[in-house]
C-alpha cells in the first residue's frame, strides 16, 4: 500500500484514505502532523543536499510520504518510527535499501550509525531541541540535518547577536544553521495551530572552537540565567562569584561593560570561555 503509485500521500484525500484503509488515526500524543504539500516535501529533501551514495536517517516517517522518494535517491535509508502500527506498514514491500527501526529516536544507539550520514525529518514540536542536541552531540554527528520544525523555534535557532539564546548557541556552536523556508500550518493534516519552517544545519567537522563541553555550557547557561540583566549580574549569580570578579572577566574578554548574553557573538563567547577557564571558574 505504501508504494502504490496511484496513491499520493501528499494529497490530503489520499492520505485520509490510506489511514482509513490501514485502520489508523493520527496520534496527537506523538505529535503526528502529516505533511500534505508536495512542494514543501521536496524542499525538505532538497535541503539535505543529497547525493546517490548518502545514508539518510529519517525520523518519524509516518506512512512513508518522504521515505519513498528518499529510497529512490540515496543508497540507504534508516527510518526510525516509534508508532508500531506505522513501523509495521513501512516494513511491507519495502525496498532493499530501507531499514525500519521501531523505536524511540531518543533511545537510538548512536554508535551504530554510519561514519557519514544525513538526517531528514518532520519531527514532533515537543522533541525538537532534544533531537537536535542528540545528533549534534553524538560521537559521530551527521553531515547535514534538514528538519521540519516549529517556525518560532527555527527563528530562535538562526538568531543573530541581539536575539541569541542558549538554543541558538547550542546549535550554532556545532554547525551553520539557516531557515530555508516557512511551511504554513494548513499544509499539514491534521493542521497544527502554528506554522513550521525547514531548518538546515550544516554540521562542522569540529565545533566552532575547542572547549570542554560541560564547562562551556555551564558558562553559557550562567550567562543566560537572568534574562535581560547585564552579563556581570548573570555571571555573578550563575557562577556564584562576586560582582567585581564577574566585571573583571567581562573586561578581560573585551566585552562591553553593559553586555547582555543575547547580544554576544560566538567569537565573544569564545573569548569569555577562555578567560573563565584561565581563572579556573568552570571546574
Amino acid at each position: 500500500m505504501r508504494y502504490n503509485s496511484a496513491m499520493d500521500l501528499t494529497n490530503i484525500n489520499d492520505l485520509k484514505l490510506a489511514m482509513q484503509l490501514a485502520g489508523l488515526r493520527a496520534q496527537k500524543g506523538l505529535g503526528q502532523h502529516f505533511l500534505v504539500d508536495r512542494d514543501s516535501l521536496e524542499a525538505v529533501i532538497t535541503a539535505g543536499e543529497l547525493v546517490p551514495t548518502d545514508h539518510v536517517i529519517e525520523i518519524g516517517p509516518g506512512l512513508g510520504v518522504m521515505t519513498a522518494p528518499l529510497t529512490e535517491r540515496v543508497a540507504q535509508v534508516t527510518a526510525v518510527e516509534m508508532d508500531t502500527r506505522l513501523a509495521d506498514l513501512l516494513q511491507q514491500d519495502k525496498p532493499d535499501n530501507l531499514t525500519v527501526l521501531n523505536q524511540d529516536v531518543m533511545q537510538l544507539d548512536l554508535r551504530s550509525l554510519p561514519p557519514q550520514y544525513k538526517v531528514i525529518a518532520n519531527i514532533p514540536y515537543y522533541l525538537t531541541s532534544a533531537i537536535i542536541r542528540l545528533f549534534l552531540e553524538a560521537p559521530q554527528p551527521p553531515q547535514i540535518m534538514s528538519l521540519l520544525i516549529q517556525k518560532e523555534v527555527a527563528e530562535r535557532i538562526v538568531a543573530k547577536p541581539g536575539k541569541m539564546s542558549v538554543l541558538a548557541f547550542s546549535v550554532q556552536y556545532y554547525g551553520a544553521a539557516r531557515l530555508v523556508q516557512v511551511v504554513e500550518h494548513f499544509k499539514f493534516w491534521p493542521a497544527p495551530k502554528v506554522d513550521s519552517a525547514i531548518l538546515q544545519v550544516k554540521v562542522y567537522d569540529a565545533p566552532l572552537f575547542a572547549a570542554d563541553r560541560d564547562a562551556l555550557f555551564r558558562l553559557v547557561k550562567a550567562g543566560f540565567g537572568e534574562k535581560r540583566k547585564q552579563m556581570k549580574n548573570s555571571l555573578a549569580g550563575g557562577l556564584n562569584i562576586s560582582m567585581e570578579l564577574a566585571a573583571e572577566l567581562i573586561a578581560k574578554a573585551k566585552l562591553a561593560e553593559t553586555a547582555r548574553a543575547q547580544e554576544l557573538s560566538m567569537a565573544e563567547w569564545e573569548r569569555l570561555y577562555q578567560v573563565a577557564m584561565a581563572a579556573k571558574l568552570l571546574a
